[in-house]
């Protein structure tokens, strides 16, 4: 027994080991795309074409493209366009979530069953583009900012799990809450959304990166230049970069000028996430949708 026992314990070490080698290379592959990009984005052109177009570090340092991209008109306004979608998109999008949600998870609610069958028809069927974009025209938000938020502005899915989350929350909570006077909102106010924090930070992360990432929706309902958000300046200036020829030795490169906006659209996100990180998985299993 005692001979068993020290096998099975060399055989979970040696287990452990091969977890431990087999995390650390999927960390450096999914750090080694990212540390490409803004090695590039830092190194003069001169220096990437010598090397063939890879650079992991830099010998001299610049921020010439960063100074180009940023030189550019379009570049802040766009990044104000794309900030307030993502803070007005994440707002409104955790505020009917929030009120949608309770109001399902409350069992006695007459229709609850229909309503419910309303949501979810939603995730199995979609109107398509031509009607969203007639009803978007039709509402008056065809190229405003509000067209990027407002057809948009709550998720089916996140409906499910922030309910799902309320319902597996004590019943006598609420019931003590409406014994003291208390009505469904205050409860909603006082009770429920203090305990609902890592699930609404998770579904608030996902609402942030969304937002940032806006594409197609401008696309689709924005023809003024001027309301253009961030990932369509950048995509834009993708196209228009590859075109140009620049002289080696001379800043404003073409691959350089990529990788300076991939980070420049990409750096704001990776910032945010680590305040949330900790809720992100908390959020994901408390409030997993049941079967």
């Amino acid at each position: 027994m005692g001979g068993q026992s020290v096998v099975s314990r060399g055989n979970e070490r040696y287990f452990d080991y091969f977890i431990n080698v087999l995390l650390i290379l999927l960390a450096v592959i999914s750090v080694f795309p990212l540390l490409y990009v803004f090695a590039v984005s830092i190194t003069p052109y001169s220096e990437v074409l010598r090397n063939g177009g890879f650079v992991l570090i830099p010998r001299r340092i610049t921020f010439e493209a960063y100074k180009a991209l940023f030189g550019m008109d379009a570049i802040p306004r766009a990044f104000l366009v794309t900030s307030f979608v993502t803070v007005m998109n994440t707002l409104i999008n955790l505020v009917l979530t929030v009120l949608m949600a309770y109001t399902l998870s409350r069992k006695h609610l007459v229709g609850r069953s229909f309503f419910i069958f309303l949501i979810v028809f939603t995730m199995m069927f979609g109107g398509g583009l031509i009607p969203t974009y007639l009803v978007v025209k039709g509402t008056g938000l065809l190229n405003t900012v509000w067209a990027m938020i407002i057809p948009g502005a709550m998720s089916t899915w996140n409906v499910l799990v922030v309910k799902t989350f309320f319902e597996s929350l004590p019943e006598e909570l609420f019931e003590s809450g409406r014994i003291d006077g208390a009505g469904e909102f205050t409860v909603l106010l006082r009770l429920a959304l203090p305990l609902s924090i890592p699930v609404l930070m998770t579904i608030g992360l996902f609402c942030v990166v969304g937002s940032w990432n806006t594409f197609f929706s401008a696309v689709y309902y924005i023809t003024d230049p001027g309301l253009n958000p961030l990932q369509v300046i950048i995509r834009g200036l993708l196209l228009s970069s590859e075109q140009m020829e620049y002289n080696a030795d001379i800043v404003l490169p073409t691959t350089t000028l990529q990788m300076a906006s991939v980070v420049a659209a990409s750096l704001p996100v990776i910032l945010v996430y680590p305040f949330v990180q900790k809720h992100l998985t908390k959020g994901m299993l408390i409030g997993a949708v049941k079967g």
